[in-house]
């Protein structure tokens, strides 16, 4: 990963972390955690030890899907293909736990690879050769398209297009998830959302989940509007709420692009605090899209720059307090087990 891209995201401070150590509140409430990576990247780590650390601390989470994220992409052979080396690894990790070898979680018991959807309908090819690599767990395809005027909010790793998920040659792309039985996680900005809302209406056949709350911005020349940002972001989700085949993740918020700045803090945050920035967007997302098209997930180990695994998953049991027990398990498992076609744990 280049220097640029690295700095996208906020450093894992392990000393830092440890400056706040919480109990596990409810630790008998079943958890699948539906969006994380694993990679090796200069001086960032987190392969299937790491995330077992972080799982170990006390929740009982009992599958994990792992979300495309550039990792072990295949040296040689077709440009359009070499992604689908994560996907083989990935599967791999998932046999590794499925052998009862490390516990009884399963991680990557379900698997989002990234295919170039612009490649239209020769992206099939791709598409079916993740399919073979991932043997019967892979379930969708990540296509990023975060896009801003702002330079301070790009991925230099991700240069999509403004008018991606509009454009013929995506959609044609886009149409040969859902014969094959593929949904579609969708990473944006939230100015962007009314344009996953047209897609979502194009294709409804296909299941989409919107990843981390929509994109929730407050860096860069979002600094001091977070009212303005939350009005605007709050229509958008309106709207897109009314598009059956979209559900919704809730998480994503401990990176540095809502802007909270917790990290610069000299403790880490508790998950009283996590709770009191997150809730205002978790508990919009749960009254317009329902608790069914709700789950809450940790995207590690992005997300562990601003926060820990324990006091992250804490945090959305503080916010998800008042929710009843049919709804707590849509929250934490059923939602992610059902979009994701997982096996049942509950």
């Amino acid at each position: 990963m280049s220097t640029a891209a690295h700095q996208h995201y906020l450093p894992v401070r392990e000393d830092w972390l440890a400056t706040n150590r919480e109990e596990i509140l409810d630790p008998g409430q079943l958890i699948v955690d539906p969006h994380h990576h694993l990679w090796e990247r200069p001086g960032w780590r987190y392969l299937l030890d790491e995330i077992l650390a972080d799982i170990r601390t006390g929740h009982d989470v009992r599958a994990t899907v792992l979300v495309q994220a550039r990792a072990m992409h295949r040296a040689e052979g077709p440009e359009e293909m070499k992604p689908v080396g994560e996907t083989e690894f990935a599967n791999g990790v998932a046999a590794m736990c499925a052998s009862g070898g490390y516990g009884k979680v399963q991680v990557c018991a379900g698997i989002v690879g990234f295919a170039d959807l612009r490649l239209g309908e020769a992206v099939k090819p791709v598409l079916e050769a993740h399919l073979r690599a991932g043997g019967d767990r892979v379930r969708g395809i990540r296509h990023i398209a975060t896009w801003d005027t702002d330079p301070q909010l790009m991925n230099p790793a991700y240069q999509p297009a403004e008018d991606m998920l509009d454009s013929a040659e995506f959609r044609a792309g886009f149409a040969q998830l859902a014969p094959l039985g593929l949904s579609y996680d969708a990473w944006l900005y939230f100015l962007q959302i009314p344009r996953l809302t047209a897609l979502a209406r194009a294709f409804p056949q296909t299941p989409i989940v919107l990843d981390h709350c929509g994109g929730v911005l407050g860096i860069g020349r979002f600094e001091g509007q977070r009212s303005e940002v939350f009005a605007e972001w709050s229509k958008a989700m309106a709207e897109l709420a009314t598009c059956p085949n979209v559900m919704v993740k809730l998480g994503g918020l401990g990176m540095r692009l809502p802007g909270f700045g917790l990290e610069q803090q000299p403790k880490a945050p508790s998950s009283e605090t996590l709770a009191q920035h997150w809730k205002p967007y978790m508990e919009r997302c749960i009254e317009l899209f329902g608790t069914d098209r709700c789950m809450f997930e940790s995207n590690f180990p992005v997300d562990k720059g601003g926060y820990g695994y324990a006091e992250g998953w804490n945090a959305f049991k503080r916010i998800a307090a008042g929710a009843s027990v049919e709804e707590k398990a849509d929250l934490f498992w059923r939602s992610a087990t059902r979009f994701y076609r997982l096996p049942s744990i509950g």
